[in-house]
């Protein structure tokens, strides 16, 4: 297979960053491709800056090359400037490792962490020369497939992906791989439909669209999803992997040319939440906890430094200083790199789990990363609601002593829009941060204290106890913003060492839409992409009158999918696709919300039936487990 790095290099002094576009970066792999009988393209459906570093493509590009047979390469989102150009050109989507046709790969993996990445995968395909709908596939074209979060509702993109892996991919994509081995050995039977239906039968976990029928009643709301071929499930269920340590990926992470969004190295130390936040789709869906040992971890951080030449090792998952055994694996791995110009950081820090021992060994390299801490809810009352258990005592003490830590800059992240939210709820935001700047000053005797509070707005997910509820209009959103930035601003005093930031409530409605939606919704996404859409998380790209025009023009009544609350009964789309929650589960908890009940952390307190455990034949592992990390030197 010829590489197309001669029609792309005279192209590239006329992009901005061309560097993106070339590959060879450190630890990036390149196979023979006549010597690979599966050869897999992933993509993350973004730049390079911000899909480089994701960690889920990272792993499985690794997990996938280790294998005797098989190639897999990586491609990004390329930017306007350079689409225009290979359109001109006929130069079509390629690989970054070895500038090969994304066409020519059996299968073509999308990592899709957000649905606004939805436009972009359309883009890549036309680019490619891959048929947008999956029924216009031939037998010669890539099997789409589509991973990651918002695989657990992949019918918004029922039309144009082939199938959807839900859950843990590591294992799935090793299955899949031998299945279109073994039906490419047998002169490829039964042709692409054959194929498509032994992955359905034959790896748990893929999800294959075409094979589903819907069914709406009159009012627009869905009847039943049924499956319309022998053999498939009724329900497919989610892929869990049960020890992290036997998959200590990725060993040698990419260290990218071009600039990105994060640049260290990164290992997860556990995998899921049960703390229960009702929100959160992430949590909810990557049930049960599952810790990597001391040990396991201490290996990945002592190679991934020597790979990677970093200097900074963040400690990955859900929320990190949860892990049972945090401070032994802060505390260790200070003492191995004590000396040296490595740092540890915590990306993501519950407010009620971090204490000045664990601020103390995350700083004992001399360098101190930021640290953001997310309430979520301005009130007391409206983090009962969401089960975020943190009060405001709980806020002040953690974030006075990361001041007293030695820290000047900390970031709090809220949100606007959440159930049963009332102006009064959101204007309690600001008179947290003033209190934050307050106690700062006075417990530091400093003046140079500063918090960053940062707003998103509320989208309500599928396999959460929110996904029947209500989201909040754009005008509402906008309104409340507004009111907080003037509270923040009511005292200058305490207002100038607050930043603010926050993203307006347009594009949470698309996400909404893209979120709830079912089949119905990919023809706005197509309008939208056929209209100029790309890179719709970014606010310079993103035009919420083109996804309203296209969504009027297909029909779709956006209000409806997203303003509107559910019953319980009503059919949601993807309630044929298993998360292992049980939604009788989630309906007692979304009812609970609405009284503000909170519920505990299974894994410190009894087991509150929301079906993951003995659904999927998963339990939650934690430790202590008493190990230490490995005597090893560094040099």
């Amino acid at each position: 297979m010829e590489s197309l790095f001669p029609l792309l290099e005279p192209l590239l002094p006329r992009v901005q960053k061309p560097v993106q576009y070339v590959g060879g970066e450190l630890n990036a792999q390149l196979k023979d491709w006549d010597a690979a009988d599966v050869r897999w393209c992933l993509m993350y459906p973004d730049a390079y800056e911000v899909g480089l570093p994701n960690q889920g493509v990272m792993i499985l590009y690794e997990v996938l090359n280790e294998q005797p047979g098989v190639l897999a390469e990586r491609t990004y989102s390329v930017w306007p400037d350079l689409e225009a150009l290979m359109r001109e050109h006929a130069v079509p989507q390629f690989t970054v490792d070895a500038h090969r046709p994304v066409k020519a790969f059996d299968l073509f993996g999308i990592s899709f962490s957000t649905e606004l990445g939805y436009t972009n995968m359309l883009n890549a395909l036309d680019l490619a020369g891959i048929p947008l709908t999956a029924t216009d596939r031939g037998l010669d074209d890539p099997v789409v497939v589509a991973g990651g979060h918002a695989a657990f509702n992949p019918e918004p993109i029922a039309e144009f992906v082939d199938c959807a892996v839900l859950g843990d991919g590591e294992q799935a994509v090793l299955e899949m791989t031998d299945v279109v081995r073994s039906w490419k050995s047998c002169g490829r039977e039964g042709g692409r439909e054959g194929l498509l239906l032994r992955l359905a039968t034959e790896v748990a976990g893929v999800y294959v669209p075409r094979f589903y029928d819907v069914e709406y009643l009159p009012d627009g709301r869905i009847k039943r999803v049924v499956p319309n071929t022998h053999g498939v499930p009724f329900r497919v269920g989610k892929r869990t992997v049960m020890d992290l340590d036997e998959w200590p990926y990725p060993k040698a992470p990419l260290v990218p040319l071009a600039e990105t969004v994060h640049e260290r190295m990164s290992v997860e130390i556990f995998r899921g939440c049960t703390r229960g936040c009702r929100f959160c789709q992430a949590g909810m869906i990557t049930r049960p906890v599952r810790e990597r040992s001391i040990t396991g971890i201490g290996e990945m951080v002592d190679r991934g430094l020597k790979a990677t030449g970093y200097e900074e090792v963040g400690l990955l998952s859900l929320s990190s200083a949860d892990h049972s055994e945090i401070g032994e694996i802060a505390h260790q791995l200070a003492d191995r790199y004590e000396g040296t110009q490595t740092s540890l950081s915590l990306p993501s820090t519950r407010v009620d789990a971090f204490n000045i021992t664990l601020a103390n060994e995350l700083t004992r390299g001399g360098r101190r990363s930021g640290l953001t801490f997310a309430p979520e809810g301005g009130s007391e009352r409206l983090r009962r609601v969401i089960n975020k258990t943190v009060t405001k005592e709980d806020l002040i003490r953690t974030v006075t002593t990361a001041y007293q830590g030695g820290w000047r800059q900390v970031k709090l992240y809220f949100m606007v829009g959440l159930p049963t939210e009332t102006d009064e709820d959101v204007l309690e935001i600001a008179e947290l941060a003033h209190e934050v700047i307050r106690t700062g000053r006075r417990e530091t005797g400093q003046k140079d204290v500063r918090c960053t509070v940062s707003i998103g707005g509320f989208v309500p997910k599928p396999h959460t106890p929110f996904q029947w509820a209500a989201q909040l209009d754009a005008a509402t959103t906008d309104r409340r913003l507004k009111l907080l930035r003037d509270a923040i601003n009511t005292d200058r005093t305490l207002g100038r060492s607050i930043g603010f930031r926050y993203h307006d409530g347009e594009p949470g409605i698309v996400e909404g839409l893209l979120s709830r939606g079912d089949r119905r919704v990919s023809a706005v996404i197509r309008k939208v992409w056929e209209d100029g859409g790309r890179f719709d998380g970014w606010s310079e790209h993103f035009s919420y009158a083109r996804w309203m025009a296209c969504a009027a023009a297909a029909g779709v009544d956006v209000d409806w999918y997203t303003t509107r609350e559910r019953t319980e009964t009503e059919v949601l789309p993807w309630d044929h696709l298993d998360s292992g929650l049980e939604k009788d589960w989630l309906w007692a908890d979304w009812q609970e919300a609405l009284t503000a009940v909170e519920v505990d952390d299974c894994r410190w307190s009894p087991c509150y039936d929301c079906g993951v455990c003995p659904g999927m034949n998963t339990s939650i592992q934690i430790g202590p487990t008493g190990r230490t990390l490995l005597p090893l030197s560094v040099t």
